[in-house]
């Protein structure tokens, strides 16, 4: 069952599901909350999730006043202050995880552990900068559905691709939920962000990456650079998998998460 609370004059659509401790999961861009649907149906009876819509995604509405990848990780902030939580487990993916990133800089004491779920530390490049501006030309020029059509097949691997045609074709239906403004203030926060890989070497918790090797999004290659940034990495790596773990490597990824929030 989905709850509200008010951030900044805006609701904020979340579901808080299990008992224990507390694991918040924080989905990408052109995702809402059902992304981890799989993840949730494996992980509730060993964990407090709390899987918000980000602002702007699913049921939550959009907030124009949230300007930064930080401004973000302060409103996930609020959400657990309004239940009293101040020690958690975190896991993004992709822009997910880019809150995270900013989470554990502005909030490291509230942290157990965090993850990387086919996410980055890298602030985008000049290269990524001018195809960002060019999707923002283009969600102005032909909407926000028919951007998502034509970059959400991207996201995975071929071989899932030939044989789950309708489970692409179902994320790309969640595209008529998305508003250009949303999907241009994501473009827009997550070209501003800063690199934040100062912070996995600060970092005095555990962190998990996850990676595909065939994930165009988020190359393997720039991931296994930032495992050894942390005083202590947990890596797992998804086998012909793509972007979207999740629903590509579910048996997989689900163990891996399970292993470490319980160990």
């Amino acid at each position: 069952m989905y709850q509200a609370f008010q951030y900044k004059g805006k609701n904020i659509s979340y579901r808080m599901i299990g008992k224990g401790n507390a694991v918040v999961l924080l989905h990408g861009f052109g995702e809402d909350s059902t992304v981890f649907n799989y993840q949730i149906d494996f992980l509730k009876d060993d964990c407090l999730l709390i899987v918000p819509d980000l602002p702007g995604s699913g049921l939550s509405e959009l907030n124009e006043q949230l300007d930064s990848i930080d401004a973000f990780a302060n409103c996930i902030h609020a959400l657990l202050q309004h239940h009293n939580i101040d020690q958690c487990i975190m896991f993004g993916h992709s822009m997910g995880g880019y809150i995270t990133l900013s989470y554990a800089s502005l909030f490291p004491s509230f942290l157990n552990k965090f993850g990387l779920i086919h996410s980055t530390a890298y602030a985008d490049s000049e290269e990524k900068k001018i195809n960002r501006q060019r999707g923002i030309h283009l969600m102005n020029q032909y909407g926000s559905y028919v951007f998502l059509k034509n970059t959400i097949p991207n996201l995975f691997a071929e071989k899932y691709k030939k044989k789950h045609p309708d489970k692409i074709e179902a994320l790309i239906e969640l595209g008529h939920q998305f508003s250009k403004e949303a999907l241009i203030q994501y473009y827009n926060i997550m070209m501003l962000r800063q690199d934040k890989t100062t912070v996995l070497k600060s970092s005095k918790v555990p962190v998990l990456f996850i990676m595909g090797t065939d994930d165009i999004a988020v190359p393997i290659g720039d991931i296994l650079q930032q495992t050894i940034l942390p005083d202590i990495s947990y890596i797992h790596i998804l086998n012909g998998a793509g972007h979207m773990g999740m629903w590509e490597a579910t048996d997989q990824l689900n163990r891996c998460l399970l292993d470490f929030v319980i160990n």
